[in-house]
Formats: structure tokens, sequence, C-alpha cells
């Protein structure tokens, strides 16, 4: 499906969609938790989808009700077949440490983008907790003989895959002995282990981080059933609240204020911009401004790159992005795909091995490739808005997180139509 984008002037309200990370978190720990939970207010998308086949798959019983998910956990069987994960990473990785406690053979597979990413840290790590598993060398798919977690001690870098981190943390309540993760490299995406972090507690699972050490301690426990609440996503909300700042004014209610996701960055990024914020309890207006490059380190919230990328390219002066090296191993290759993408439209850029400098200026329309990375077309989307004349490639990709996109972009305004829908 290709999205045809026109000149466009936004305003309006909307609600940010629920939290991915999170939805799929409460739906790992609810699943492990011996009873009855429920999940409100989750999101529906390709991600949770998988999510929720996989672990249907297993044992797990989830059930949608007017409001949410009820699941009934922790009563796991070998599945009579592969684990299909699609192209969803943390569905994969998380399941991949999940079945080292289901007793039976599990073959998880993976879509064709995410069958091109790493999985071999992993695997090494739950073989050094007594795990039998296995990769096809670095890549999926895995196999995994579950059923004897024993628990002690291993390691992994920090700055490769936070996901990696939290599917250990996920299952290490299981393990037969105290289990210890010792990072041999500072911890990279810090937000989303914290995230992990948080929905256990909320399940009731206690875990011990030594930040000093960059060191996680999980005693042997148990997950206690509960209600759920997903809050609303910043990552989604990153693409509104910068339509606001490049085409008139958005107002994106929903959002938590105190959170540990680490997009909730974009605020500070667009406030040193230059756009003009209205914060409220749970809710921010940003109205169009004239912005003006920035320094930002996205270390901690990488998911932004492409966002950051657009944002710079309609600004006045160069933008320097760094800490975005693992971009190059999402959906796409980022990096490669947002300079590509601001070639085209004729905006100026310079790539390092870590790092992405963007010079701002005038821009024409142009044929963006998405590259099936939903980030990449969101973030387009909002030049195309701008401008006009812009036709973005396999727009359907927004279903892996935010089905509703386009839907919203015409809402506020947007001038949309989808092609070979």
């Amino acid at each position: 499906m290709q999205a045809l984008l026109s000149r466009s002037k936004i305003d309006g309200s909307v609600a940010a969609p629920s939290s991915k990370s999170y939805t799929i978190r409460g739906l790992m720990c609810a699943a492990l938790a011996r009873g009855k939970s429920r999940i409100v207010s989750p999101l529906g998308s390709d991600d949770t989808d998988a999510t929720m086949l996989v672990l249907r798959r297993v044992g797990t019983s989830i059930r949608q009700l007017k409001t949410g998910w009820s699941v009934t956990g922790n009563e796991f069987t070998a599945p009579s077949g592969e684990l299909f994960c699609g192209d969803s990473a943390a569905t994969f990785r998380f399941m991949t440490a999940l079945c080292s406690v289901i007793p039976g053979t599990c073959k998880l597979t993976a879509g064709t983008s995410l069958g091109k990413r790493p999985v071999g840290l992993l695997i090494d790590a739950l073989q050094q907790l007594g795990v039998k598993c296995s990769a096809n060398g670095n890549l999926p798919p895995v196999t995994v003989d579950g059923g004897k977690l024993f628990g002690g001690t291993t390691s992994m870098p920090g700055d490769v895959s936070s996901q990696y981190v939290s599917a250990l943390l996920l299952v290490a309540p299981f393990a037969q002995n105290t289990l210890t993760i010792k990072l041999t490299t500072p911890l990279e995406s810090r937000p989303y282990v914290m995230m992990t972090l948080d929905t256990m507690q909320g399940f009731g699972v206690s875990v011990s981080f030594d930040e000093t050490m960059d060191e996680f301690t999980v005693e042997p426990q148990h997950y206690d059933p509960m209600v759920y609440t997903v809050e609303g996503d910043w990552s989604s909300a990153s693409y509104l609240l910068a339509l606001g700042a490049l085409a008139g004014k958005v107002e994106v209610t929903s959002l938590p204020v105190e959170t540990m996701q680490g997009d909730r960055m974009m605020l500070q990024f667009l406030d040193e911009m230059g756009a003009s914020i209205t914060q409220n309890k749970s809710s921010v207006v940003v109205t169009q401004s004239k912005l003006k490059g920035i320094k930002a380190d996205l270390t901690d919230c990488i998911d932004l790159l492409p966002t950051m990328a657009v944002l710079a390219a309609a600004a006045e002066g160069t933008s320097v992005f760094s800490g975005i090296a693992r971009a190059r191993i999402k959906e796409s290759d980022r990096i490669f795909a947002v300079r590509e993408g601001l070639a085209r439209l004729g905006i100026r850029t310079t790539e390092e091995k870590d790092r992405l400098t963007v010079t701002g200026g005038r821009f024409a329309g142009a044929l963006i490739d998405s590259k099936n990375d939903h980030r990449i077309a969101m973030a387009f989307s909002l030049l195309g808005v701008v401008h006009g004349g812009m036709t973005i490639a396999g727009a359907e990709c927004v279903a892996k997180t935010y089905p509703e996109y386009w839907d919203v972009l015409k809402m506020l305004g947007g001038e949309v139509d989808l092609i070979g829908k």
C-alpha cells in the first residue's frame, strides 16, 4: 500500500495509543503468574497480536473483554508446532527465555525482517544458566529444550540489546537457585529494562539492581496475578507531537507524566528545538514553531531517531544525533533508511559510525521507501504533510505498533490518500 500525502494544516486532539512495550511486558508477566490477571487498555497491533498468539500456543488462556484482556497463566504446555513470532523482536526474545521454563521442546521462528536480527548473545547467556538451547548461528530460528533453568551467574554485554536483559529478568524468578546477571559493558536503552522491572514489581516480583556494577540479582519467587493498566505510549506520541511542531496544533492526551519510558525525552528535544509546548497533567499541546538545530544523545531513546531526523530536516541549522549505532539492527537499518529518504528530499546528511548530522533546508516531495519499517513510514509522513507531493511505499507497515495511524492523521487534518488498501 502507498500513502500519498499533500500539504496540510493540522489541528486537533487525539489520545495517545497504549504502550506496545508495556502491553507485551504485561502479557508476559500475566502468563507467568499463577491465576487470572486482567490487562486494561492494552494495545492491539501486529506485535502484540504475535505475543498473544505464541502465549496461547504454550497454554496461556487469553480472552477478549470490553476493557481489555483476561489472562490465565502458569499452565504451560509444550506446543505441537513452531512458535511463529512474526517480526516482533520483543516477543521473540522474551519467549526464547520463557521457553526455558516450559517442559518439552519449543522451536521459535521469525518473520523476514526479524530473521536477520541477532539472538546469539541471549542463547549464550541462557546456556550459562543450564538451559539447552541453540540458534541458527547468531540468528533465528531458535530451539529450546525447557524445564531446567538452574540459575547461577550469567554475563553479557549491556550495549547490544536491552531486550536480552529483560528476557532473562522475566524468567529469573523461576530459576532453581539465585540468578545473577552481570553486564560486561554499560547498559544502554536503560529505560526499557526499568520498564521490565516496573512491570515485574507490579506482579509482585522483587529484583535487586546494583547500578554501580550493572548487576541484577533475582531470588526464586513467583508472580502474583493482578489488574494491570497499560499507560499511553510516548514512542507513538512522538510523531503526533512533532506533527504539531511542524504543521499546526496538536493536543495529545493520555500521556503519563511520571513514566519509565525513555521516549518521553521527545518533550525535552522539542523544547530545545524551540517548539511551543503546553503541558498539563496528562496531556501535551504542541504548536507550529520555527525550529532550530539540536545536538542530542539518543542512547536511551533510540527509536526517536527517525522522528528527530525529519524534525532536523525542517529546522534551521545543523543537528547532530549520537548514540545511534544500534539503530542499524532494527526493523531496517534506520540510519541508512533515514539518510536515503532525506537525500531523496534534497536534505544534506553526514553519517559516521555512531553519529548522524542533518542540515535543515528547503526540501521537495519524493517517493520514500519505508523499508517496511513502521517508524520510517510515520516519521517521513510528517514532512509529507509539511511540503506535500510525497508518496510513502509500504505504508501498511504502521500496523506493527500503530494500526490507526493513517486514520488519526486524517482526523487531525492530514490530506492522505491510501492506494492499494
